[in-house]
């Protein structure tokens, strides 16, 4: 795992350890819905809203939620891929907006993201070897090309390819292969982030375990810092070291993995985790299932107050849902946050039966 660690690494502020790489507060994507002969901005899809969280060397950040919640949006809004509307983005104490064009260079080469459609996110035209030494020319890593040919046959050593896929083009490898060499092109600037964004959600099972299983041992073995954005909560579960669950553009509830999912506070997060396949769903402990009723609120018009409140099973909701939207805030013992008003004295609502 060391082949690719060339010492050339940009320099780290010596506290990096000691606070969070990445620190997001109160981020803010809005899109405007363009309509009419004249377009004009009629309205705005709020597709990313006050969204706050920590990520710190080396662990697995994890957001979860249902398709349209804002997560990819705030993962490629962390990486300016798209500009955010509103909040702050600071990467290693750095402000990620206020970057010019050639701080936004240096920042690529610490941060970098992993697509989930990994034959969309490859050059079809370019072979894996041109498009590893394109990322390799653009950051001056390699003094000639002799040096960037021996860094591509690393990298693809690394990530369980052969020397030879250097000279193949995309559709000559299978959706593992593929996903690999995302993979590789991502690890090929030696960063210390990467945004995950359902990096095996296209994937069959048995290729999913060995993607999860190479990046947690390039964790382990480079200290990489992941978030992790992804649907299925057994590989969450997996991989995380904290989960943050999304709804509607918010954060409803974050917690380290195991708390989250052995005590889960928040209603969406019960339903979730109660809809999640069992092995052994009769088996005594195992979490009744919650039925949601309804539709996902439009992002264009979101619901006054909590944004869950439309589909909120708990039975002591009121009006108060309607008029308060609840802050994220920690609960007692942990480090354990939920955004629910109802939530503050009983954590699990006497639902969660969850072996010890």
């Amino acid at each position: 795992m060391t082949g690719i660690l060339s010492g050339s690494h940009p320099a780290r502020a010596p506290e990096a350890v000691k606070r969070p790489l990445v620190q997001v507060r109160n981020l803010r994507k809005y899109f405007p819905l363009v309509t009419g002969i004249l377009p004009r901005a009629r309205a705005q899809v709020k597709a990313v809203d006050g969204v706050s969280f920590d990520i710190f060397p080396g662990e697995t950040l994890s957001l979860v939620g249902e398709s349209g919640c804002g997560k990819s949006t705030t993962g490629r809004a962390i990486l300016r891929l798209i500009e955010a509307t509103g909040g702050e983005i600071h990467f290693d104490g750095q402000d990620v907006r206020a970057m010019d064009s050639e701080e936004l260079r240096q920042l690529r080469r610490r941060a970098q993201i992993i697509f989930q459609d990994p034959f969309a996110s490859l050059n079809p035209r370019m072979t894996v070897g041109q498009m590893l030494d394109e990322v390799l020319r653009v950051h001056r890593l390699g003094k000639d090309r002799a040096a960037r040919r021996s860094r591509i046959r690393q990298l693809l050593d690394i990530v369980g390819l052969l020397p030879e896929h250097t000279d193949r083009y995309p559709h000559e490898f299978s959706g593992g292969q593929r996903q690999r060499i995302g993979i590789a092109r991502a690890l090929s600037v030696e960063p210390d982030f990467i945004v995950c964004d359902e990096p095996v959600s296209a994937l069959d099972v048995s290729v999913q375990a060995q993607v999860i299983n190479l990046l947690k041992d390039l964790q382990d073995n480079l200290g990489i810092a992941y978030l992790f954005i992804a649907h299925d909560l057994a590989v969450v579960e997996h991989v995380s070291d904290r989960v943050a669950v999304m709804y509607l553009g918010h954060i409803v509830e974050s917690a380290p993995v195991r708390t989250l999912y052995e005590h889960p506070s928040h209603p969406y997060t019960q339903a979730l985790l109660s809809a999640a396949p069992r092995p052994e769903p009769r088996r005594e402990g195992s979490r009744d299932r919650i039925v949601l009723r309804g539709d996902v609120p439009s992002p264009v018009s979101p619901p006054t107050g909590c944004p869950f409140r439309t589909r909120c099973w708990h039975p002591s909701k009121d009006a108060l849902c309607a008029e308060v939207l609840p802050a994220l805030e920690p609960l007692a013992g942990d480090d354990h946050a939920s955004a629910c008003i109802k939530c503050r004295d009983d954590r699990d609502y006497g639902l969660d039966r969850s072996p010890a």
